[in-house]
């Protein structure tokens, strides 16, 4: 297949999926090889950057919830300073770069210069932690819609969100950086009227080597999410993520911890390294 060519001066934002370097597109690979310089975010994973050549010019621009090392009028001016200097650029962005990736911003201040920008979309988070969990975002007669939320509200605003509609029992919720706003979630939610019950599993590291999964209830979300780490992480809320078919026997509750659940808790499942299995244990 022909490489794809990037004129001088034209931009490409490039979806760099949830981190597995399997996981990117072949275009998105072969626009990483034609790039004179790329500049990526902080969720892109190591083993994608591995793909661009030694020749290509790389800039860190990561940003990370509550730590930018970049803010995004910074991230705007580099790409659009590389452009106008008749560089062919490729912007990386973690997953896809039309959700939640602030795409029309960057595309807007490039259009704003007369720059051409195009994108190559890539696999979203939601997609892959569904994909290793061996759950459907969507099932028939349990799921009939699959709603996108991110939890992260720009500096200084409030996270304002249509509770009423979030709360259908009938969708999936895949809801992005949403661990430090565990308890938040739970309790809106339930307070629009999503059962207690609902199950829920929190994905980190999607796709990557070191992912780890935490299956639990809506009512005890803040709990469950109390035992991962600092990688990114991805709710999925809803009756689909209780209909595994895939044995359970890998989830263990720690003894010692059992004392710590209210006395509403049904069942809540701890991470366990990456497996053959990772089906959320229905209660």
């Amino acid at each position: 297949m022909a490489e794809p060519s990037i004129a001088a001066g034209e931009v490409w934002l490039v979806g760099a999926g949830p981190g597995d370097p399997d996981l990117l597109t072949r275009k998105a690979e072969r626009l990483l090889r034609a790039a004179d310089i790329v500049f990526y975010d902080a969720l892109v994973g190591p083993g994608v950057l591995d793909l661009i050549p030694n020749h290509v010019e790389r800039v860190s621009v990561g940003k990370r919830s509550g730590r930018h090392s970049k803010d995004q009028r910074s991230i705007n001016d580099l790409i659009v300073r590389a452009a106008l200097a008749g560089r062919k650029v490729v912007r990386l962005k973690g997953g896809d770069p039309s959700i939640f990736g602030r795409s029309a911003e960057e595309m807007a201040a490039l259009a704003a210069h007369g720059i051409s920008a195009h994108v190559c979309p890539g696999i979203t988070a939601a997609s892959a932690a569904s994909a290793s969990l061996g759950l459907s975002l969507t099932l028939r007669g349990l799921a009939r819609k699959l709603v996108f939320v991110t939890a992260h509200a720009r500096d200084g605003d409030r996270l304002d969100l249509d509770w009423s509609a979030l709360a259908d029992p009938g969708a999936t919720l895949a809801i992005y950086m949403g661990k430090a706003s565990a308890a938040m979630l739970s309790r809106r939610l339930i307070a629009a009227g999503l059962p207690s019950s609902t199950p829920v599993v929190a994905v980190e590291n999607a796709s990557l080597p070191g992912e780890r999964h935490v299956g639990t209830r809506l009512d005890l979300l803040e709990i469950a999410v109390r035992s991962l780490g600092e990688g990114p992480v991805v709710l999925l809320v809803g009756e689909a993520m209780g209909a595994a078919s895939a044995p359970t026997s890998g989830f263990v509750y720690p003894q010692e911890r059992l004392s710590s659940l209210p006395p509403r808790a049904e069942y809540i499942i701890l991470p366990h390294e990456k497996g053959p299995h990772h089906s959320p244990c229905p209660a």
